[in-house]
């Protein structure tokens, strides 16, 4: 009555609010500032314990270097060729925009490729879950997990916004929010499904402990 939204809208509404990422990093630093703790397979996996997961996003980039390439090329040469004909009629400080144009345009590609650096890497074990995510700057924030306490979540139709969160502890961190998602549903629940895998699995820890001598009294 009187235009406001019944309360069922209302807990739709609030079932689809985006979710918040609030999971502080286990560590952080520059990258390769600590090779052995890195996500190298060297640092987590072994023979006697293979990784369950390994998963390496970056953003999609729709333009290869080649094709960067051309792009500019057409770019300079179309310049050169309005530069000149427009010098022709004497109009001499048109070419100085059209350097302009040239400048920015390269400008914005280079700001793209940076972009393009960002890059997540998720390994999972059956005794912890490592993820590693590095920022176009070379920053790196590392988060360490452990397999029994983390749940992965997606929406259900995906919706553009949609997000992967994967959840511990009462804490959330949003992984592959750069990718399509088409692309987000299929990592969700291949990192779902090695996540499932390992809480089956018996840890290093727990074979440890089946291996130890029974002892009579």
């Amino acid at each position: 009555m009187g235009g406001h939204p019944t309360p069922r809208r209302y807990l739709i509404v609030m079932r689809h609010a985006i979710a918040i990422e609030d999971m502080p990093p286990t560590d952080e630093g520059r990258v390769g500032d600590k090779p052995t703790e890195a996500l190298g397979p060297e640092g987590l996996s072994s023979a006697a314990d293979p990784a369950r997961f390994d998963a390496i996003l970056y953003p999609n980039r729709s333009l290869p270097n080649r094709g960067f390439a051309i792009v500019m090329a057409v770019v300079i040469a179309s310049n050169i060729g309005f530069g000149g004909y427009f010098y022709a009629l004497g109009a001499w400080p048109v070419i100085g925009f059209c350097g302009l144009d040239v400048f920015l345009v390269w400008l914005a590609f280079k700001v793209s490729y940076r972009q393009g650096r960002l890059h997540e890497r998720v390994i999972v074990t059956p005794d912890e879950m490592r993820v590693s995510r590095v920022l176009p700057s070379g920053h790196e924030n590392r988060w360490v997990l452990q397999p029994f306490w983390t749940t992965v979540t997606i929406d259900d139709p995906v919706r553009h916004e949609s997000q992967v969160q994967v959840r511990s502890r009462g804490r959330t961190l949003i992984l592959g929010s750069f990718l399509s998602p088409g692309e987000r549903v299929a990592f969700a629940n291949a990192l779902s499904g090695a996540l499932a895998s390992c809480r089956i699995a018996p840890s290093n820890d727990e074979k440890d402990d089946q291996n130890q001598p029974v002892r009579g009294e």
